[in-house]
């Protein structure tokens, strides 16, 4: 069975290698490689062995994170991003989230937390810690509340609110009680009344203050 194998793209060595050592100690996944810059990441990936998922720093040198997300999707479309940093702003998370990450984990997350948040990925989920996730209720609330334009049931924020927090349809059938199918029927009504067709142009949606 081949595992996952995961690329670490972060300017602090300690922190770099402390990761990787970590990963490959306590999991049977494989860092296939690590960088300081999205620059040498980009320059270094091996098609023919490259990662399913990328820890990604954003204060960088060169490029940012952030804006070498579409560059690195660019070359390997397929590959999960794992946001690992410092920044906990809600412009900077749903920025980062918009250009394409599928989770956001604050440097300060205990080593174990973080290879959970892998798992978590490598399962189709998404991860947000604790306090980032928080950051984005709070802000979701006042969006809902200063929001007029576009009135959505009680149900239906319920599940934008889940789907913002990372929950995969599996976790929200669980979450609310309800069949998977019965979930695929909200998210579909509630597209259609934000006239978004995917989860990005939802994120967008709500950082721009429409929802």
């Amino acid at each position: 069975m081949k595992y996952p194998q995961i690329a670490i793209v972060e300017d602090d060595s300690s922190i770099r290698e402390s990761l990787q050592l970590f990963i490959e100690s306590k999991t049977q996944y494989v860092v296939c490689q690590t960088a300081s810059s999205v620059e040498d990441f980009v320059t270094n990936i091996d098609v023919d062995n490259s990662p399913s998922i990328l820890i990604l720093d954003i204060g960088l040198p060169g490029i940012s994170g952030i804006d070498g997300i579409p560059i690195i999707k660019k070359k390997l479309p397929e590959l999960d991003i794992i946001m690992l940093t410092t920044y906990q702003e809600v412009e900077i998370i749903f920025k980062a989230l918009c250009n394409g990450a599928c989770s956001y984990i604050s440097k300060r997350t205990p080593l174990p937390k973080i290879v959970e948040a892998i798992h978590i990925v490598v399962n189709g989920g998404s991860y947000m810690s604790p306090s980032i996730a928080r950051k984005i209720t709070e802000n979701m609330a006042g969006t809902f509340t200063k929001a007029k334009k576009i009135e959505l049931t009680p149900k239906q924020k319920e599940i934008v609110d889940l789907i913002i927090k990372g929950l995969t349809y599996g976790e929200i059938a669980e979450k609310c009680g309800i069949s998977l199918n019965t979930v695929r029927f909200h998210i579909k009504k509630t597209y259609a009344a934000l006239e978004v067709s995917s989860k990005v142009e939802l994120y967008k949606k709500f950082v721009d203050g429409e929802i």
